[in-house]
């Protein structure tokens, strides 16, 4: 990790400390700066607002990056004080390391030709790398370390996608967490890039067309100096480019300013949809947050030309979410009358949604997550709870056959997008059991080979426990508990409660060799599906959205008090914690119930939801939350803003709020604005810790070392206020 300031160093904070020129020791922390008050009076709807840090939110001001460094620095040597921090990193680095290589986003095309994203053991960053058959020899086509060693700063591949004959890869790559991916084409053979490169190729929507020698990607547009932030994802582009040709030439083809034809609106970004043996592309948009949008039919043989002409299919009524394309047949999932989803068929060349047929009905218990196509069949990945399973359809039977498992866990289907195999790849992992990854032949599953994972030693042994618990209005919301075998329920556990509750996410099952060192000191983990996930299917989700958003910390006030009752923890020994739209969760359960919990954790966490939509990413999730120029959904919004339900003279627990500065989906200033609240109200003297790290951004493209670091720092930010450990003096 890339800290603000070297550890018991001297450090220079600016004006707005205590002191022109705060010097630190081993033994010293200094106080941290204080916000100014200048406050933003508006009404809206009726309602006047009151906002103390608005000035806050231009991170490019000299001040607010000062004021921003010192909260960083105190909270850096704050953290670093703590008894058992350090040896905290060095152990959950020995887990992870030890737990062997990480392997993701597994591609497999025609010619048995596996590509996919690798970490290897005691390595920072994912490769992207291929082999040919699962027990081929591996070959590393793009290292984005070189970049990182040659500027200082961290690099990642976002995304990939390979030509159909193999003799390209297009991938994006971009820096210091930003996402602000540019699109590179590198030429197998050679090893070597070609020369056109495409800035502003944020979304991973890149498609080669079936010639292999065309692909068609989304860009954004140039932004206008001066435009404001929520400008940035309107009016983007899907480019056409011809593998050899210079970048100038590639030619818009679908778009809101180029199919003007279509009733697009500024924000429906466009992807295009190829298959080997099709005549047809599909154009599909959505708002980058919410899988619904439209979908509209064309040739490949006419795209980018004057006479191009395209079919609507389509609309946000419709509630399409994933997509596949086989020859004259366009197979997709709705939840269109069909809470638990279904997978339908259509025939292109009769293309109205009144022709589909069923490919995959509805299961009769838990919720369809995903599907694929072999050459002669569906398989779909079902979700019960935690657990993720396989359904294989054969054609002309829609009712499918459960798949047996290997083990209990959640099931991952890998992208196969020529549907070139009668067999399918998946990787399932459970809670306590590392990945594998495996060949699905009819009924059968056969490890691939491609992942080996080690023996941990001395694990501890572990209980998983699913309970429901009662919300305050009767619902009944499930929860997984994790915890060492024989844990004593008397209250003195160190406890974590998690969620999520947005967008229809749930938590998932799944090994995480990091948490084991959670465990190792006694800690429970309760993973919460409260209203707003998908765990229940499409009802449960939008009954945690906009107007009905209360559910989601409702819930989780609810599974806290059942933590408590049950002997699991104390006020003293619980904790909350949620991640990005999951800040809507923990921060207004802290709000509503601080005397609950003894900590929280803010992980770069939506806080001013009523603001959030004037940012470049917050105009594309007023889908999920709502729009404050709306009068119903700005009371919704009010409603879930955490920052402004801080209120004076509060004893709340202790919270760190974990931000990176370069966070592209929940700009910083959202922890800013809520650490410089709390830090103003708060009367329990529990520290408030602004925790950033200046080369990172929502977590993605964070290397191992980063993530290894800020999990050692929240683990330990909580045993210390749990009273499990203390500060060094």
């Amino acid at each position: 990790m890339q800290r603000l300031y070297p550890t018991k160093a001297c450090v220079v904070l600016g004006a707005w400390l205590l002191s022109a020129a705060a010097v630190c020791s081993a033994t010293e922390v200094p106080a941290p700066p204080v916000a100014p008050i200048h406050e933003v009076i508006e009404t809206l709807h009726g309602v006047t607002l009151t906002d103390p840090y608005r000035y806050l939110e231009n991170l490019r001001a000299p001040d607010v990056q000062e004021w921003f460094k010192g909260q960083g620095a105190y909270a850096r040597a704050t953290l670093d004080r703590i008894a058992g921090r350090d040896a905290m990193e060095k152990r959950i680095t020995e887990l992870t390391s030890a737990s062997g290589d990480a392997i993701t986003r597994i591609t497999r095309m025609p010619g048995d030709r596996i590509y996919y994203l690798k970490r290897a053991k005691g390595e920072r960053q994912f490769k992207l790398a291929m082999r040919v058959g699962t027990r081929g020899a591996e070959h590393i086509l793009m290292d984005p370390e070189v970049e990182a060693k040659r500027t200082g700063v961290p690099h990642a591949i976002n995304y990939y996608r390979p030509s159909w004959d193999g003799k390209y890869v297009a991938y994006g790559v971009s820096a210091g967490g930003s996402e602000d991916a540019s699109l590179h084409i590198l030429d197998v053979e050679s090893g070597h890039d070609i020369a056109a490169v495409f800035e502003r190729v944020h979304q991973p929507d890149v498609n080669w067309l079936p010639d292999s020698r065309s692909l068609a990607f989304n860009q954004l547009k140039v932004p206008t100096p001066g435009e404001p932030e929520s400008e940035a994802y309107m009016d983007s582009r899907v480019m056409l480019h011809t593998v050899g040709e210079a970048a100038d030439k590639a030619v818009a083809v679908f778009g809101p300013t180029v199919t003007r034809n279509l009733g697009l609106g500024r924000l429906d970004v466009g992807s295009l949809l190829f298959v080997p043996g099709s005549p047809w592309v599909i154009a599909r948009t959505t708002d980058t947050t919410l899988p619904e949008g439209f979908l509209f039919l064309g040739r490949v043989a006419d795209l980018g030309k004057p006479t191009m002409a395209w079919t609507k299919i389509s609309g946000y009524e419709d509630k399409i979410t994933n997509l596949a394309l086989r020859g004259n047949d366009l197979f997709f999932m709705t939840h269109a009358n069909a809470p638990r989803k279904h997978v339908m068929r259509l025939d292109l060349r009769k293309p109205e949604l009144k022709f589909a047929v069923e490919a995959a009905a509805s299961p009769a218990t838990g919720v369809m997550e995903d599907f694929a196509l072999t050459r002669d069949s569906l398989v779909t990945a079902v979700r019960h709870g935690t657990d993720i399973v396989l359904r294989r359809y054969a054609k002309g039977k829609p009712q499918g056959m459960d798949v047996p498992m290997p083990f209990q866990g959640a099931a991952y289907l890998s992208d196969e997008p020529a549907h070139a195999y009668g067999d399918v790849m998946y990787t399932l992992s459970g809670w306590t059991q590392m990945p594998l990854t495996y060949v699905l032949r009819g009924e059968l599953s056969v490890n691939s080979g491609l992942r080996v994972n080690p023996e941990l030693p001395n694990l501890p042994e572990l209980e998983v426990r699913n309970v429901e618990v009662s919300s305050y209005d009767g619902a009944q919301v499930p929860m997984t508990l994790l915890y060492r075998r024989g844990l004593k329920l008397d209250g003195s556990n160190p406890t974590l409660l998690n969620a999520y509750g947005a967008y229809g996410f749930s938590q998932t099952a799944g090994f995480s060799a990091a948490r084991v060192a959670w465990f190792e000191k006694g800690g429970v983990l309760a993973l919460a599906n409260v209203r707003g996930s998908g765990v229940n299917g499409d009802p449960w989700y939008r009954a945690g959205q906009k107007a009905t958003k209360p559910n989601t910390w409702k819930d989780g006030v609810a599974c806290a008090q059942y933590l408590i009752a049950q002997g699991y923890a104390t006020p003293k020994t619980l904790a909350v914690m949620g991640t990005s739209a999951g800040g809507i969760f923990v921060g207004r359960a802290v709000t509503t119930a601080p005397e609950l919990f003894a900590a929280a954790v803010f992980d770069v966490g939506v806080m001013d939801a009523v603001r959030a939509e004037d940012s470049a990413n917050g105009a594309t999730n007023i889908s999920e939350f709502g729009t404050a120029k709306d009068s119903q959904e700005f009371k919704a919004l009010l409603e879930m803003s955490t920052y402004h339900h801080i209120k004076d003279g509060t004893a709340y627990p202790a919270v760190l709020l974990v931000q990176g500065m370069n966070d592209p989906r929940v700009d910083a200033w959202h922890a800013g604005k809520a650490a410089a609240r709390l830090q103003a109200a708060t009367t329990s003297g529990k520290p408030i810790l602004l925790r950033l790290d200046m080369q990172a951004g929502h977590g993605m493209g964070s290397t191992a070392t980063q993530r290894n670091a800020m999990t050692a720092d929240i683990y330990s930010f909580l045993l210390w206020q749990m009273g499990k450990s203390a500060l060094k003096e």
